[in-house]
């Protein structure tokens, strides 16, 4: 390829319009990416270097102390364990109710369908503060207040998880589950066998934004654990930001760990979230 050939492509007008996309990629990538990375180096960071003014985002020394004086400084282990099993436990139950009731709204005929999703769509838009006490009342009122399973059950199902697998559902072609009628199958069981495969990308989808939401909530498990040791990661790293003293090591020490489940599993079924967000809605 000649000299000029070469300058020709690079200066034509499609090869500077992928150059400026991949550019901007890159910019808007690394400034998405900045907290994280902040974060991170501030675990490795000493105290005297995380204080230092003006602040650095290199660290001039690496230490490993916060990630080993978290663990004494709350019951770190204790509370990773409560975290996993309330965001796992809903994710589970979650991904069950909410694919059955999808798959009822999306394949089934039945009176009062279209009013039961209008409902379902009228609470996605309600915010959960504005039911907060009043669930909080109920789950007291039968002595679930404080325990680990009134944290787990009102999260059991969610409004934006039966749209997602109904939308999904929708997009499915019925000749499947037709020829299965045919042959007798039931219900369930072409639910099961046949649905639910299907919607393997969905499911994985809704999965990793069902965990990742629970993982890190913390207004809901701070409402409802008793004391500390009922309590989740977002709640017990909440003690580190005081009134006038903020321990900036401990709380990205333990947010760093933390953060680690959420970036496995986003690892593990990346090419099935991607499948999912870009097949969910199509009909």
């Amino acid at each position: 390829m000649s000299t000029t050939t070469r300058h020709a492509r690079r200066t034509s007008p499609d090869f500077v319009h992928r150059l400026l996309l991949g550019v901007g990629g890159i910019v808007l990538s690394l400034a998405i990416l900045l907290p994280i990375i902040w974060m991170v180096f501030t675990a490795f960071k000493p105290e005297v270097d995380i204080v230092t003014y003006p602040p650095s985002l290199f660290p001039r020394a690496l230490t490993l102390e916060h990630f080993f004086d978290i663990w004494d400084a709350i019951p770190f282990a204790r509370l990773y364990l409560n975290t996993v099993i309330f965001a796992g436990g809903v994710t589970l139950f979650s991904l069950l109710f909410d694919s059955m009731t999808g798959y009822a709204l999306a394949r089934l005929e039945f009176r009062g369908k279209n009013v039961v999703f209008v409902i379902i769509m009228i609470l996605l838009m309600v915010p959960f503060q504005v039911t907060l006490i009043p669930l909080y009342d109920l789950l007291d009122s039968v002595g679930l207040a404080g325990t680990m399973p009134g944290m787990i059950v009102p999260r059991m199902t969610n409004a934006f998880g039966i749209f997602f697998m109904r939308q999904f559902y929708l997009s499915l072609p019925r000749d499947l589950e037709e020829a299965a009628r045919v042959d007798g199958a039931s219900e369930w069981r072409i639910f099961s066998r046949i649905i639910t495969p299907l919607a393997k990308p969905a499911m994985l989808t809704l999965g990793l934004f069902h965990f990742q939401y629970n993982w890190n909530d913390l207004l809901w498990p701070l409402i409802m654990s008793k004391d500390i040791e009922s309590a989740t990661l977002p709640a017990g790293l909440s003690m580190f930001v005081g009134q006038h003293v903020v321990e900036y090591g401990l709380l990205m020490a333990g947010s760093v760990l933390a953060l680690l489940p959420v970036v496995v599993f986003f690892l593990v079924i990346q090419k099935s979230f991607v499948a999912g967000i870009a097949t969910t809605g199509m009909k």
